[in-house]
This record gives structure tokens, C-alpha cells and sequence, in this order.
């Protein structure tokens, strides 16, 4: 809704606040991609280069099963000259949701199986390097599962212009914000999921325990903490969290294989709020989202345009020089 001509609020000012606003919405959904990187961080010393993978992963099948897709279908039809396609039926949104969870564990316990348990004690590039190679074989096998087209995701969220927020800012400013719909609910899962996540981390015996092995794989396994265990219960959780992004990106943009770039956008979330912390990486989201949406409304015109292409890579930099373990980060010493 345009700012009226007799408003009495300096027409910037308004802009600025509508832009910071957006900005926040924006964060909290790079923050969701984060927390997957940090929960498998945590416990594993991993950085999980997948991450934004398992998001697309799991966008992809939740809408296979929703519309009764035949997984493999293109491989089948290859090999045996069918033209299978469908089930013939759908799938209610919460019983997809809950079958994509069941997908999700099975491929943590896959991916601890045959990966991950023959990698203990080795060195963090080795393991960071078995992400990399994980991150392409999925973005294959979700290739040959689902084909490549170009997916629309809806599971009944609203979106679309707030109205209330649209009329209640109009009476105060003579100016309506735009805010989404869908962007409020992605704050209030996030809000969720981080009190959820540190509660879990903090207070529980399995959290604890992931803790312990993030420190040392060797001396958890001496106190009889089940690796195998805590490793399928974080790369559990982290699928879910990749499920919660998965569904929240898929359903602003469409489910697509750029779904799994959005973890590049995680990474300077990471390094401002710092790779082992669950509140972190809320904050650092909220930062660059703000950041990015500020600096593009008032610097962007006097530069060209398109800063929101390099100012969170550019903010992170400077973190990384000035401070490595970033704002909630621990701080690593270590003696020569």
C-alpha cells in the first residue's frame, strides 16, 4: 500500500523498517539451513557439506509421495519399456510429512552404515570430503527418484500478503508493510525448533552424549556412548531440520535442484554465528538477512545494484579475520 502524500513519517524511514523487517523473515530461513550444519557439527566435528542437499532431498520426496509418484519411474520404464509414471492416488500433506521423516532416519542410518562408521578417528578433512562426495550421490539418486522438472510444494502453510499487518501499519505509518504470510510462520517454527534444540542439547542424556563425541571419538566409546547410535540420532535430526527448510524454501520458490545452493547462503550464517552454536546460528541468520536487505535498500542505488549477491560472503570475511570462532562460536586453544 503506497505512503500517503500528507504522512507525517519521513517516507525512508518507513522503506527502512518495511526492509528490516523483510530482512529478519529472510534470516530466519537461512537460519533453518544452518542448524543442520551446527547439530552435525556438534557431534561429529563434521562440517556436512550435504546439508543444503538434504534439504532438496527431502523437499523432493515429500512431494513425490504427496502426488503418488513412482520413484525411479524414468529408470523403470528404461529398463523394462513401461510408461509408469503415478500410483494413481495422493497423499495428505501430514501423513507425507511423516513418511518424508521415516525416509529421512532411513538415510541417516545409510549414511552412518555405509559411510560414516568406517570413518572413525580420521581426520576432519577426510570426513568433511565423505560429505562432499554424499552431498553429489544424493543430488543423483533424488535425480533418478524424482526427475529434474521443476516441482510445486504445497502443505496448506498460508502465503501471500499479511492483511493485518498490512492495516494495522498503514493506520500507524500512513504506509502498509508487505510482509508474507509464509515468512511469519517460518519465524515461529525456527523459534521452535531452536528452544527444542538447545533444551535437547542441554538437558538430555542423548544430548549430552553428542557433546562428549564431538570432543573425542575414542574416549566417548570408552565411556560406552554408542557412536552408531548418537550418529543416526544427529544426522535424524539434522534431516528433519532439512525436511523443515526443505519444505519452507519448496514452497516460497518451488522445488528445484538451486534448492540445494541455499547452503552456500548458510555458510556466512555459520561463520558470523559460529559453527557450535544453536542460538548462533539463529542470530548470525537474522544478521546477514537484515544485513543484506539494509545494505541493497541504502547503499545498492549508489553502487549498481545486486549487493545482496556478495554482502554476507563480504561480511564474513571480516569475521574471519577479526574474529575466526564468530559471535557464539568457542574460542579453540590449543598447545604446542
Amino acid at each position: 500500500m503506497p505512503l500517503r502524500e500528507d504522512s507525517s513519517v519521513p517516507e525512508q524511514l518507513v522503506f527502512a523498517m518495511e526492509v528490516t523487517l523483510n530482512g529478519l523473515m529472510a534470516g530466519v530461513l537461512y537460519a533453518l539451513v544452518a542448524l543442520g550444519f551446527v547439530l552435525i557439527y556438534k557431534a561429529s566435528g563434521i562440517f556436512n557439506y550435504a546439508q543444503g542437499v538434504m534439504a532438496l532431498f527431502a523437499a523432493m520426496t515429500l512431494v513425490g509421495i504427496m502426488n503418488g509418484q513412482v520413484p525411479f519411474a524414468h529408470l523403470i520404464n528404461a529398463i523394462f519399456g513401461g510408461h509408469v509414471t503415478h500410483f494413481g492416488w495422493t497423499v495428505p500433506s501430514f501423513v507425507a510429512i511423516v513418511l518424508t521423516i521415516g525416509v529421512m532416519v532411513l538415510l541417516a542410518w545409510m549414511v552412518q552404515h555405509f559411510v560414516m562408521r568406517h570413518l572413525v578417528g580420521q581426520e576432519p578433512i577426510i570426513l568433511f570430503m565423505a560429505t562432499i562426495g554424499l552431498a553429489y550421490l544424493l543430488e543423483g539418486v533424488a535425480d533418478l527418484m524424482w526427475g529434474s522438472e521443476i516441482k510445486t510444494l504445497d502443505v496448506g502453510l498460508p502465503q501471500g500478503i499479511n492483511l493485518w499487518i498490512d492495516e494495522t501499519t498503514f493506520q500507524i505509518f500512513d504506509y502498509g508493510f508487505f510482509i508474507d504470510n509464509l515468512d511469519i510462520v517460518a519465524t515461529i517454527i525456527a523459534a521452535l525448533l531452536v528452544a527444542g534444540l538447545v533444551a535437547f542439547a542441554q538437558y538430555t542424556k542423548q544430548g549430552r552424549a553428542m557433546r562428549a563425541v564431538a570432543d573425542d571419538h575414542q574416549a566417548a566409546l570408552s565411556v560406552g556412548i554408542s557412536l552408531s547410535f548418537i550418529w543416526v540420532l544427529v544426522w535424524s535430526v539434522a534431516g528433519f531440520v532439512a525436511l523443515v527448510a526443505g519444505i519452507m524454501w519448496g514452497t516460497k520458490s518451488g522445488v528445484q535442484f538451486s534448492l540445494s545452493l541455499i547452503a552456500l547462503k548458510a555458510l556466512p550464517v555459520l561463520m558470523l554465528g559460529g559453527f557450535t552454536s544453536i542460538p548462533g546460528a539463529i542470530v548470525g541468520g537474522l544478521i546477514i538477512g537484515v544485513g543484506e536487505k539494509l545494505f541493497e535498500f541504502l547503499i545498492g542505488p549508489m553502487v549498481g545494484g545486486a549487493t545482496e549477491n556478495w554482502f554476507a560472503y563480504v561480511l564474513a570475511l571480516l569475521f574471519l579475520v577479526f574474529r575466526p570462532q564468530g559471535l557464539f562460536g568457542e574460542k579453540i586453544i590449543e598447545r604446542v
